[in-house]
């Protein structure tokens, strides 16, 4: 059962957010402008990334399966984001918003969640330095792949924000092959 549900979840074709790369990249990230669009959430504290991720992957599979107030199954999207607000410490927990991307044909109008941990977040459009990465991910690969990120940043002199982040997949845990895994950084707006 579990195979089928990943492969019926997680095909190539799952619509992504739409953005627009900036036509001078990085060596090693691209520079990628996403509209504004809604996205279908959920925010968890936790010391740990997986099990967050984990929680909130399941509320938010629950609400596309048509736990929401139409009955309405939605379609899965990719990526999974996963924003990380770091906690103020070592052993302090940090906050985990997990979401995926509401489909085009409910983008105007998508349907309340029954969950009361899962809300409607309606993203403004923002800028994302973005590193792109292969293979399984786990916390210890999205914390390399983010130190490697922020390091190109700092060589090439460009302003970011360092907090929060975000960690991406596009991949059902089924998929062995090709994975596709990203780290975001956002652009730090000039004033």
């Amino acid at each position: 059962m579990f195979k089928a549900v990943g492969q019926a979840l997680f095909s190539t074709g799952l619509q992504n957010p739409k953005f627009t790369a900036a036509e001078k990249q990085g060596q090693d990230y691209e520079i990628r402008t996403y509209h504004a669009t809604k996205w279908v959430s959920t925010t968890l504290s936790s010391m740990q990334w997986d099990p967050a991720l984990n929680t909130g992957f399941r509320r938010l599979f629950s609400y596309i399966q048509g736990n929401n107030k139409n009955k309405v199954k939605v379609e899965m999207t990719a990526p999974v984001t996963c924003r990380v607000d770091p906690g103020a410490g070592p052993a302090c927990e940090s906050q985990f918003t997990v979401s995926f991307y509401i489909p085009e044909e409910h983008q105007d109008n998508p349907p309340e969640p029954s969950d009361p941990e899962v809300f409607l977040e309606n993203r403004e459009e923002f800028t994302a330095y973005v590193r792109t990465y292969g293979g399984f991910s786990n916390e210890n690969i999205k914390r390399q792949e983010l130190l490697k990120l922020l390091e190109s940043l700092k060589r090439d002199g460009v302003p970011f924000v360092d907090k929060p982040f975000y960690a991406c997949g596009y991949d059902s845990p089924f998929k062995l092959t090709n994975r596709r895994n990203e780290v975001w950084v956002l652009k730090k707006e000039q004033e």
